[in-house]
């Protein structure tokens, strides 16, 4: 992709609203535009790095044997009813009136329209267990948005829905997406501490939020040190028994403010091991039974043959949100530095004499090569000097910065920097090429 023919609107400051690093340089790096309050439109750039997150996200939730569908963003009202949600749930959700005065919602979340949708095919415990998830825009009507992405109004998030036969069955299925979680905040670079956290109005008797660590996250947090030290537990696990992973993390102590509790954190924690500090929130699961399987008659026959209330799930990620907690997570006084699996760009060519026609085919051969690699490029053939595009480059965080001019074409070198480290090397263009490939 050449820089020239791309659109790329960056800004030199950040405007004064914007009051954290990730809004900030979000849109100095010109990947969202302001269209409301908490409603944005998302830029070329913008949407490059959340379809990646996107993939992430819906390659380990199809991992961990969830299956994939779209619910539409407006539900009925009467569905929720059903569930007694409806009034229950407050002026977060948007209500709608259509011209024939049916009354919808944008769908906050999707709990009553995925029982629905069950209970209208599945009749028999063999089908069980079953997952399903989108990923789909939802709706809140935040009192105060803020923060650019991280709380916003509209939003992208992928939830998903268990159900299982009985609850021993549905433990398994939030386990299953317990440890989905912990590897696809790893892919992205991220270290998401599980911490027991309030159900809220989703309801249930067990529920864990996933929470980055960062200087501006929304609330106080407490955990044992060694949980931010584990790994992630990968893709080679059996996946019919996770229960030694789970308990692994759980019996640590983590909690949100909300569900904090001073002298068990002191009584469970070594003193060197007592963490406090603030977190993002990017995940949340939960396993509720029969809430809203049992006021909305989603049943199947077991295999005695009679008619049980099957036991459910949910399980979110704020795929948008997830964006705003990376770069809150990397980033220098340049810009951002983002993890090589999200990355807009694998790849900026800088080309630093336009005018040069050797300078010029260097390049070329170079954009070339590198896509041949599979390597997504962008490539600077503008005509800003070279100052400004080095800072546009680490500004918008691009992973490897690759540099041609005169004096390199000559002793048959290109810079290669790479962003998350500021090393620069002058090396052949092959040695820099067999470097990005990794």
């Amino acid at each position: 992709m050449r820089l020239s023919r791309y659109f790329l609107p960056t800004l030199k400051e950040a405007p004064s609203d914007a009051q954290i690093v990730s809004h900030q340089l979000m849109l100095r790096a010109g990947m969202i535009k302001q269209e409301a309050a908490g409603i944005y439109a998302w830029l070329p750039l913008g949407l490059r790095v959340l379809n990646r997150i996107e993939q992430i996200v819906r390659e380990e939730q199809e991992r961990a044997g969830a299956v994939e569908l779209l619910m539409p963003t407006l539900q009925l009202a009467d569905l929720w009813r059903e569930s007694g949600r409806y009034d229950a749930y407050g002026p977060e959700m948007l209500r709608i009136t259509d011209r024939h005065e049916r009354e919808l919602l944008y769908g906050p979340t999707n709990e009553e329209m995925i029982t629905d949708i069950f209970r209208g095919f599945v009749k028999s415990y063999k089908a069980l267990p079953l997952n399903l998830f989108h990923i789909q825009w939802k709706f809140r009507d935040e009192r105060r948005p803020r923060f650019g992405v991280m709380r916003g109004r509209e939003f992208l998030m992928k939830d998903a829905y268990s159900f299982d036969i009985d609850e021993a069955s549905a433990r398994k299925a939030y386990n299953r997406m317990f440890v989905a979680y912990l590897n696809t905040f790893a892919r992205m670079g991220l270290k998401a501490v599980p911490m027991r956290a309030d159900t809220g109005p989703i309801g249930g008797d067990l529920s864990h939020e996933f929470i980055v660590l960062a200087d501006t996250g929304e609330s106080q947090v407490f955990c044992d040190r060694k949980l931010v030290e584990m790994s992630a537990p990968g893709t080679g696990v059996d996946w019919h028994d996770l229960q030694a992973i789970v308990d692994e993390r759980t019996s640590l102590y983590a909690a949100t403010e909300e569900m904090h509790d001073a002298g068990q954190f002191e009584s469970q924690t070594a003193e060197a091991d007592r963490l406090t500090a603030r977190g993002i929130e990017v995940g949340h699961i939960f396993y509720f039974g029969t809430k809203y399987s049992a006021p909305m008659k989603a049943k199947v026959a077991g295999p005695d043959g009679k008619d049980t209330d099957v036991h459910m799930g949910s399980y979110g990620v704020g795929v948008s949100r997830l964006m705003g907690a990376i770069i809150e997570a990397s980033h220098d006084d340049s810009g951002i530095i983002w993890p090589d699996s999200v990355a807009p760009f694998d790849v900026v060519v800088i080309n630093l004499r336009g005018n040069d026609e050797a300078v010029c085919a260097a390049c070329e051969e170079a954009v070339a090569k590198l896509e041949a690699l599979g390597r997504a490029v962008l490539y600077d053939d503008t005509d800003e000097r070279p100052g400004g595009k080095f800072a546009t480059a680490d500004l918008i965080g691009i992973p490897w910065q690759l540099t041609i001019g005169p004096k390199g074409v000559a002793e048959g070198l290109v810079e290669l920097k790479r962003r998350a480290t500021g090393e620069k090397v002058s090396i052949p263009l092959d040695e820099a090429l067999a470097r990005v490939r990794g």
